[in-house]
């Protein structure tokens, strides 16, 4: 086997967002593509020698290929040992435990996370830390440095690894560990959850259905749910991971997992029904004919985290993204815990989670997850809903209408205008944001603005600051709005409009949350001027 010297040169576009780097999967195909990144990845952790990392991903089109490279970039750079689920496949959370079960130096995850797969769609790549969780602003920075100045790369000549069988190899003088991507992911939830109450649940009858969405989730669901858990088989529809996920776009929502929705509000719907995305870091939460908004539901799973055997001391704080609504900081100042606000990105909770600060973690993009990794985690929030409920012995609904009124509700929604032109979307953040000192004291729509800024984060345990992270305007009575760009897509540009009112106890609005959001909606429109702006009539999508 020989190493071979590539000449090449710095190619445009290799910034890495909040998650890595995600372009479409026929930009990852040019020449040169992957390799760059991945020789600025190791540049930027300091070199592989000697180190061992792990290597999976969500299976969409193009990962064997990209997995081969790694693993020869890596023997090529003296890594010792790389360990990677079979066939390349691990979920995200999976391989953040992965990562912390074999203190390994690190690991790639391609994957481009709730976006669709296909030669024609999605790519995506990104490294996680020792810890498990997405490199920090510092590592993300310095990769995309390498990639404006490299010159060459080095590969070792190779066939390729046999990634489909169980055991040890060896690549030049690197050693290949191939793992099958579910047991010890499934082993962690067996300590964290009352699987036998759960197996007791199922077997009185208690009726659900997991929507993989043709993703990477599907395997972790079958071995968990119906082998471990003993839920009837069909229980996990669309399980098996494909490269395109079936044509399905794979982001759980109501949008995206319809066929879920109409099957829980059908008059024989299940007790609980719940989807996971591409990478298996998402979920949502739907019960019988009651779906469960993202913030909602980290707000009852922290007030109901103690039921569950892994957290039966209660937990130490909670922490969610500034654009989630702050239904989670009511239950954490009833339990006596720290709050912590956020910017958007999971890589913001690691600090959190490794100080030991918080438990738990939670976006409105449907992303919830406590300290066992260091990812949002998709499943792990299915089965602390199911724990929760075999506990309470109470349906969805009933839980919630309890939760609403002990706390409150936050009536919360997320607007998204997909694939704007960049310069538009641009011009419509940055004429609000020069807008924004004088915006305090303006009424609109009948409110009046108490505050409006753009929001800055100072990380309380190393001090880092992240500026620019999302405009804010608050209204005098508590409602808010919220406008920030999206980093998740890869053509265009996604405009998100997020929207809060927040309510004592029982008020009279039912579940009709567009309605009882409609005097935000339209002082949000009135000064951000989105229609205006877009030509568009509304949002393509509405969570």
């Amino acid at each position: 086997m020989t190493i071979l010297t590539v000449t090449t040169q710095p190619i445009e576009g290799q910034k890495p967002g909040t998650s890595g780097l995600r372009k479409k999967t026929r930009v990852f195909m040019t020449t040169h593509f992957v390799e760059n990144f991945v020789h600025a990845i190791l540049t930027a952790i300091g070199g592989a020698a000697e180190k061992t990392f792990v290597l999976g991903g969500d299976g969409r089109y193009f990962s064997p290929q990209v997995a081969q490279v790694i693993l020869r970039m890596c023997a090529a750079a003296g890594a010792a040992k790389v360990i990677v689920g079979r066939d390349a496949l691990l979920s995200t959370p999976a391989a953040s435990h992965l990562i912390r079960l074999n203190k390994t130096d690190g690991g790639f995850i391609m994957s481009a996370s709730h976006n669709p797969g296909g030669i024609e769609e999605d790519f995506g790549l990104k490294f996680n830390m020792p810890n498990g969780g997405p490199a920090p602003e510092s590592v993300t920075d310095a990769i995309f440095e390498a990639t404006t100045t490299i010159s060459e790369y080095r590969i070792l000549e190779a066939h390729d690894v046999d990634l489909s069988t169980i055991g040890e190899s060896s690549l030049g003088d690197m050693k290949v560990e191939v793992v099958d991507p579910v047991t010890d992911y499934a082993n962690l939830m067996e300590t964290l959850f009352d699987f036998p109450k759960l197996r007791a649940m199922f077997a009185a009858g208690f009726r659900m259905r997991f929507d993989a969405m043709c993703a990477i989730t599907g395997p972790y669901a079958t071995e968990i749910l119906e082998r471990r858990l003993g839920a009837p088989t069909g229980t996990v529809v669309n399980g098996t991971p494909l490269p395109d996920f079936g044509g399905m776009h794979p982001d759980p929502n109501p949008t995206w997992a319809k066929d879920l929705m109409d099957v829980m509000f059908a008059p024989d719907g299940p007790d609980f029904g719940a989807a996971s995305d591409g990478d298996g870091d998402r979920n949502m939460v739907v019960g019988k004919a009651t779906y469960v908004s993202p913030s909602d539901s980290l707000a009852v799973l922290a007030a109901n985290a103690h039921l569950a055997p892994g957290y039966r001391g209660g937990i130490a704080g909670v922490a969610r993204s500034m654009p989630t609504s702050a239904a989670a900081d009511r239950v954490a100042e009833a339990l006596g815990v720290e709050a912590y606000e956020t910017p958007t990105g999971w890589k913001f909770f690691g600090n959190l989670l490794d100080a030991g600060k918080v438990t738990l973690c939670g976006e409105e993009s449907f992303g919830t997850g406590s300290n066992h990794v260091r990812e949002k985690d998709g499943l792990w929030a299915v089965l602390l809903w199911l724990n929760v409920l075999a506990e309470r012995g109470q349906t969805v609904a009933e839980i919630l209408t309890e939760h609403w009124a002990r706390f409150g509700r936050n009536y919360y929604s997320r607007h998204d205008y997909e694939a704007l032109p960049i310069d538009q979307a641009n011009a419509i953040v940055e004429n609000l944001r020069a807008r924004l000192p004088d915006l305090p004291g303006t009424v609109v729509e009948g409110l009046t603005v108490a505050t409006a800024d753009d929001f800055a984060y100072t990380d309380p345990v190393d001090g880092s600051v992240s500026e620019h992270q999302g405009l804010r305007v608050t209204f005098t009575e508590g409602s808010r709005f919220v406008i920030r760009l999206s980093g998740t897509g890869t053509e265009g540009a996604t405009l998100r409009l997020y929207l809060e009112r927040y309510v004592h106890g029982p008020d009279g609005l039912g579940d009709v949350v567009q309605q009882a959001l409609s005097p935000i909606i339209k002082a949000a429109d009135s000064l951000a001027g989105i229609k205006a702006a877009t030509g568009r009539q509304g949002p393509d999508v509405v969570t």
